[in-house]
């Protein structure tokens, strides 16, 4: 849809991955997106010519964003938000989320149980949290501010945890101090190699699905693909250690351009 006015499906496919990632890197496009790094390059190259997107290195990567001064950067992140939302749900898991700070990596089976069940056992141990989230959007009010508060976890059986948070909010926009709380479900599938996450915002036994997370590194866990609200897309990344679970949330759909860090400790 916007190769008419790109000029190029693959300088498309690179603004709508810069656009739900914020940066991204040339091999990893290649990787990814499944398209010759060469093609990519390319689109790399005109792009930056045109002072769409600007390049700078960390360590032995050249990495590009978005060129923060580019004059029509608000209206294209506003076409391409739209792009992405008329996409199929197999073009929308195509442009995956994917964060600094871990790498994705090929894991055999045994691999993949074993990393599971540490973070299991690392997700057991949860008494606090802190929360940010910023929007994207230009179009309604979306969510921003920070929070902190302290959770409450609950096991059910061997496989089923029950995260209920309580703290709270700071919005951006007035700095009032407003309390909020949740309820999360994640359930561990040991035979599927996954860990699922509900919100129970409507009740036990109404869940709102949010992700499936699968193990793609010692310390690194991604959503399998990106989960359909209706209209809206959800995925996410968990990196953790011994000291911190960092959840984060990419939420694309027609009223929504969402991001949220979730600090669990």
């Amino acid at each position: 849809m916007l190769t008419g006015l790109c000029g190029n499906k693959n300088v498309e496919k690179v603004l709508l991955f810069l656009f739900v990632n914020n940066k991204c890197y040339g091999t990893q496009l290649q990787k990814l997106l499944r398209t010759p790094l060469t093609s990519l390059q390319n689109a790399l190259s005109r792009l930056e010519k045109g002072g769409v997107i600007l390049s700078y290195c960390e360590g032995k990567t050249k990495l590009f964003q978005f060129n923060p001064s580019y004059p029509l950067l608000v209206e294209l992140e506003q076409l391409l938000k739209k792009r992405y939302t008329l996409l199929s749900p197999e073009g929308k898991r195509l442009y995956s989320f994917v964060k600094e700070g871990g790498s994705i990596r090929q894991m055999d089976p045994w691999q993949k149980g074993t990393a599971l069940l540490n973070f299991w056992e690392r997700l057991r141990t949860v008494t606090k949290l802190s929360v940010h989230a910023k929007t994207k959007s230009k179009e309604v009010a979306g969510w921003n501010g920070k929070g902190n508060g302290e959770v409450i976890v609950t096991q059910e059986g061997s496989s089923v945890l029950i995260f209920q948070e309580r703290g709270t909010w700071n919005a951006k926009e007035n700095q009032n101090e407003i309390g909020f709380s949740n309820v999360f479900r994640w359930t561990l599938d040991k035979q599927a190699g996954m860990i699922s996450l509900e919100h129970l915002r409507l009740g036990l036994n109404h869940p709102v699905f949010l992700f499936h997370l699968a193990p793609t590194g010692n310390n690194l866990l991604s959503s399998i693909d990106s989960h359909l609200c209706k209209d809206d897309a959800y995925m996410s990344q968990i990196f953790w250690d011994r000291q911190t679970i960092r959840l984060m949330w990419r939420v694309i759909g027609p009223k929504k351009n969402e991001e949220m860090e979730y600090f669990y400790y």
